[in-house]
């Protein structure tokens, strides 16, 4: 376990006794469950940060996902690898807003390089977008801007835009999230009687990337734990991570109450603080990457976090072990 936890614990307020911290250092958690999730069948789903890594995971690797939520975001590729662009013109538009021209002219340098997915896998997917108009951390005319970009890849047809009148920045009541998995999942079955899963710890430890912290969380519906579920990658947003808020965010999304009636494994992957990332933001602008990068992938098939996340998502798709 990192030694900044407890400090950043102690410094919220939050402080844990010394035997919980010198248990978890002793006890790591196990290993993500390889678990037989169905490929086709995967989505990605995040808020803000979350929100602009689950878009870059689907444009990098279309062919592997189904569907796409991003909520409080703004468009894929926004930031172009710039802090500075990341904060003026990706969460506010101090200046101007982003040209979605440019950027599709960045995904296709990209395509020409095999560094994200095809135009026909991209336009098989579902896509959702949700943001706050009272959003004060990123501005809703990128909600509206992400939405317009996802109508040109994929179609009027099969993207969803919903703006809440009332909502400021953060993962929307938990009503909009069994709204944008039912969207993303039009045809999958109700279950009759559903049993509550479990939300397990594991060792992030072994998906080795700048940026991630040593624990993250799976949600198991009970229906699931033989496979042939499918699996959402949940994404939290800056300030968010459970060095701040527990299990906070895996527990309260309202997504694993939908995974328990819809046979779903939810992956809750986590960030952490560090001085490069003092927010725990999911990497959306290329802190993760190699200092010396002038332009760096963050946003492609090269992009360290991104395949990180992507190594969990097989890891869970993995054969079920059998006694």
């Amino acid at each position: 376990m990192s030694h900044s936890v407890p400090r950043l614990l102690a410094a919220a307020g939050l402080a844990l006794p010394l035997s919980v911290i010198a248990a978890e250092e002793v006890s790591p958690p196990p290993a993500l469950p390889a678990l037989g999730t169905i490929s086709e069948a995967a989505s990605a789903v995040g808020m803000g940060s979350g929100g602009y890594m689950a878009t870059q995971l689907a444009v990098a690797w279309p062919e592997r996902f189904h569907g796409l939520g991003a909520l409080g975001a703004g468009p894929w590729g926004c930031a172009q690898g710039k802090l500075s662009l990341a904060l003026n013109q990706c969460m506010m538009v101090r200046r101007g807003e982003p040209s979605l021209a440019a950027l599709d002219a960045r995904r296709a340098d990209y395509q020409s390089r095999g560094q994200v997915g095809d135009d026909a896998a991209l336009g098989r997917l579902r896509g959702y977008v949700w943001h706050g108009q009272q959003d004060d951390v990123v501005a809703p005319i990128l909600g509206d801007l992400l939405a317009e970009q996802l109508q040109g890849w994929l179609g009027d047809a099969r993207v969803k835009k919903v703006n809440d009148a009332d909502a400021g920045h953060g993962w929307p009541p938990a009503p909009v999230a069994g709204e944008m998995m039912n969207w993303l999942y039009p045809q999958r079955a109700l279950r009759s009687a559903p049993e509550a899963g479990a939300l397990r710890a594991f060792d992030q430890r072994d998906f080795n990337a700048r940026g991630l912290a040593d624990t993250g969380y799976v949600y198991v519906p009970e229906a699931c734990t033989d496979g042939g579920c499918g699996a959402t990658l949940a994404l939290h947003g800056c300030n968010a991570n459970a060095a701040t808020q527990g299990k906070a965010f895996a527990g309260q999304t309202g997504l694993n109450a939908w995974a328990d009636a819809h046979n779903e494994v939810v992956l809750y992957p986590r960030a952490e603080s560090t001085l490069a990332n003092p927010q725990g933001c999911w990497d959306w602008w290329g802190f993760a990457e190699s200092s010396w990068q002038l332009y760096p992938l963050h946003d492609t098939r090269e992009g360290t976090q991104a395949g990180a996340l992507l190594a969990m998502l097989e890891r869970l798709q993995e054969a079920v072990a059998r006694d």
